[in-house]
């Protein structure tokens, strides 16, 4: 089954992205990190554009479901230095990347000088701790298995980055989207890239407003839900 799949044993490829930044390809799924369009396109234009940046307060607490290579991460600690927005960023993931295949991505090259330091520190930064990177981001990076353990905390973003329904079922679970919404509070923004009726159904019956927005390059529409 899917979810018994280490993909740290079937080595992740690098390949290159149509927008000229790298993403992640793991054989073992068939399965890519981002978008094939592009890897920074798509981030920006979910997770930031579509989610962070539509909050209107100095104060953001987020939850990542997928930290995969930091990209959002790593986006997200640019957009808070940028803005002075203060973040408290919490991300989980089963299966880190090693750090050998992290370094090879162009995301630093990508994002300038600010960008390069960030995601050093970023990937350097201890796990199972809150670690201040910079006066306006603060990273917990936690090693978890979100099917069977549950979250804490209380956020106002979440960031929703698992692979595919179709190649992980079990992470866009109804038991897996309890689980997040009850982290959340009234007004809380849950973004993610698929758009599948199932998702939007549970999401609605979890009390969120679902909406359907304009995708990045390469997919039409993408969810984005507001906790009621």
């Amino acid at each position: 089954m899917i979810q018994d799949i280490h993909i740290g044993s079937d080595c992740p490829e690098l390949r290159l992205t149509d927008d000229g930044s790298h993403t992640l390809y793991v054989p073992a799924l068939d399965e890519h990190y981002h978008s094939h369009f592009g890897a920074l396109t798509e981030s920006k234009h979910i997770f930031i554009n579509s989610g962070l940046s539509s909050l209107k307060s100095t104060k953001v607490s987020i939850l990542e479901v997928g930290f995969g290579t930091g990209l959002n991460a790593l986006l997200t600690a640019i957009y808070a230095e940028d803005n002075q927005v203060t973040i408290y960023y919490v991300t989980l993931e089963k299966y880190p990347v090693d750090p050998s295949l992290l370094f090879q991505l162009n995301y630093p090259a990508k994002t300038g000088t600010e960008g390069r330091e960030l995601f050093q520190a970023i990937h350097d930064a201890a796990w199972e701790k809150p670690v201040q990177l910079t006066p306006w981001f603060t990273l917990e990076k936690r090693l978890m298995d979100i099917t069977s353990m549950s979250v804490d905390g209380l956020y106002d973003l979440v960031y929703f980055d698992a692979f595919g329904p179709g190649k992980q079922p079990e992470m866009w679970s109804r038991e897996v989207m309890q689980k997040i919404a009850a982290v959340t509070h009234p007004g809380t923004v849950f973004v993610t890239y698929s758009a599948k009726g199932e998702l939007k159904r549970t999401l609605r019956a979890l009390g969120f407003e679902v909406a359907l927005l304009p995708g990045p390059p390469g997919k039409r529409v993408i969810t984005r839900a507001v906790k009621r």
